[in-house]
């Protein structure tokens, strides 16, 4: 449901969020190395997010990236909407096309009736979840990892 670039991208937004002095960088190679993400790779997904004015950035030697809202005001959703678009819910299971939830005269699959109420479920999840009540959870258990 969920591609890996944004998994990226969720795991990158909670660490800089967890970084202690949040108003300072954090370094695209430091983010890299922790989370051991490729760094361009990483790179291409953070500049995303600062494109959607989730992330701030600046370049140089003393660059690195931050916050521009509020963690609390930060959803999953909003990561996934940014990576993924508005459809990260609509591929189909079984024929790999475009689900068709809303389309009566369209054919469905097996799993449509099931899946379309997980997906809701999902989108509701992920739309409740901020960063940072993920950057709370990791440090009352710094066992889980990022």
């Amino acid at each position: 449901m969920v591609s890996n670039t944004c998994k990226y991208g969720i795991r990158a937004v909670v660490f800089i969020a967890s970084q202690p002095g949040k108003a300072d960088k954090t370094g695209l190679k430091l983010i890299s190395d922790e989370l051991k993400i490729p760094q361009p790779y990483l790179a291409k997904i953070l500049q995303v997010l600062t494109k959607k004015k989730i992330l701030g950035s600046s370049k140089g030697p003393h660059g690195g990236f931050w916050l521009l809202k509020n963690a609390s005001a930060i959803t999953l959703m909003d990561i996934i909407k940014t990576i993924d678009g508005d459809d990260y819910t609509d591929s189909c299971f079984i024929t790999g096309g475009k689900c068709s939830f809303d389309e009566q005269e369209r054919k469905k699959c097996l799993l449509h009736d099931e899946l379309k109420k997980e997906k809701q479920r999902l989108t509701k999840f992920f739309s409740n979840r901020t960063i940072e009540s993920l950057v709370k959870q990791g440090k009352r258990a710094p066992e889980l990892n990022i």
